[in-house]
């Protein structure tokens, strides 16, 4: 496939560069084009053993993509995961391939990947640009490159949602993934960048919905920062999921970076809420903070950042013909149902945060 640079490309690149982005956002047709079903790929795809990759490994299989892990090989290659029965993990198991290296061993990742006939490379977990490079530089007849960014790579703004044309913050801890889209803009490789904002599900190694489902369980208070009516926005894995595979074969992707996230919006309040209702718990007790009222020694008081934080989905939606499956309760209670619930989680509960914050505000520690 050919690389194909789309008019409004000039733009992504100012956009990845932290220039101001235009005050006009470029019209787009809304006529819905019905794609064909893309032929079978010969796919890399880096990472695939901890959270977005074990979907994204999934829905590829299914579409009937070959698909290899590049993996450290510290986990095992395929698990089962709570969406699978036994003979549908069977069946991914004995498809999926698997090599072996570490991806910032560079030369040795060009030695692995090179000549192996990879047409589409997904990559779910590069957080520098030094380490898509090799990759780019060792399959020359690529016909598409997937990356993985971060929402989080947009400067602070007064004007929300969060558009791909925005401009970028070049201080963000997320820079690593601004300049990995930079050097594939640059390549002259056929890319397509994702950014999620808040990515929940069973699996999530993140304490998103954990972090909330851990006191509900428990019975305590919810810590919330200043009011509480911060907004922010959640998609689900299988969603995001679902949206790279989109990608895959799709013109319209060419060259273009999209937000993908679930079509709602919801308070740091409301979201508390919403994992109650999610796991069938009391509505909590909320308990308003001020950050700048306490020294938490570097840990963490609330899993998310203390702003409004939210994308617009509308450019992914047309393009890839995509929208969302889940609403916020029923993400979140597929999530508690097949994770949480069945009393697995990724980090144990930690409460003494909490308590410095009870204590000061409430006069008194949970017991």
């Amino acid at each position: 496939m050919k690389s194909v640079r789309p008019v409004g490309q000039p733009r992504l690149a100012r956009c990845l560069t932290a220039r101001a982005a235009p005050t006009v956002r470029q019209n787009r047709s809304k006529a819905v084009v019905c794609m064909a079903a893309v032929e079978p790929k010969k796919v890399l795809l880096m990472g695939g053993t901890r959270f977005i990759g074990q979907y994204l490994a999934r829905q590829l299989v299914e579409q009937g993509h070959d698909v290899t892990l590049y993996t450290r090989g510290k986990a095992e290659v395929t698990n089962q995961i709570p969406d699978d029965t036994s003979a549908s993990y069977e069946e991914f198991s004995s498809k999926v391939h698997h090599i072996k290296g570490d991806r910032k061993e560079f030369e040795k990742l060009r030695a692995n990947i090179s000549g192996q006939g990879f047409q589409v490379v997904y990559d779910i977990n590069a957080r520098e640009a030094v380490e898509c490079a090799p990759i780019v530089g060792a399959i020359p007849d690529l016909e598409q490159y997937i990356f993985c960014s971060s929402a989080g790579v947009y400067l602070k703004s007064d004007q929300m949602p969060h558009r791909e044309e925005d401009a970028c913050d070049p201080k963000s801890r997320h820079k690593g993934k601004l300049d990995s889209e930079k050097l594939l803009l640059d390549s002259g490789v056929n890319w397509t960048s994702i950014r999620p904002v808040y990515i929940y599900g069973p699996l999530n190694y993140n304490p998103v919905e954990e972090w909330f489902f851990h006191r509900l369980a428990a019975g305590r208070p919810i810590p919330v920062p200043g009011s509480g009516m911060q907004i922010t926005q959640l998609g689900h894995v299988k969603d995001l999921a679902t949206a790279f595979v989109k990608v895959l074969g799709n013109e319209k992707a060419s060259g273009q970076i999209y937000n993908v996230a679930g079509e709602r919006f919801v308070t740091f309040s409301g979201l508390a809420k919403a994992c109650a209702e999610a796991m069938g718990a009391p509505e909590p007790e909320l308990v308003h903070f001020d950050a700048k009222d306490f020294d938490f020694g570097g840990k963490k008081a609330f899993p998310m950042r203390d702003q409004h934080f939210f994308a617009s989905i509308d450019k992914a939606m047309e393009d890839l013909d995509w929208k969302p499956e889940f609403g916020l309760i029923d993400g979140l209670k597929d999530s508690y149902e097949k994770d949480f619930g069945r009393g697995t989680f990724r980090k144990p509960a930690d409460f003494s945060v909490d308590d410095m914050i009870l204590e000061k505000v409430k006069g008194y520690a949970h017991a």
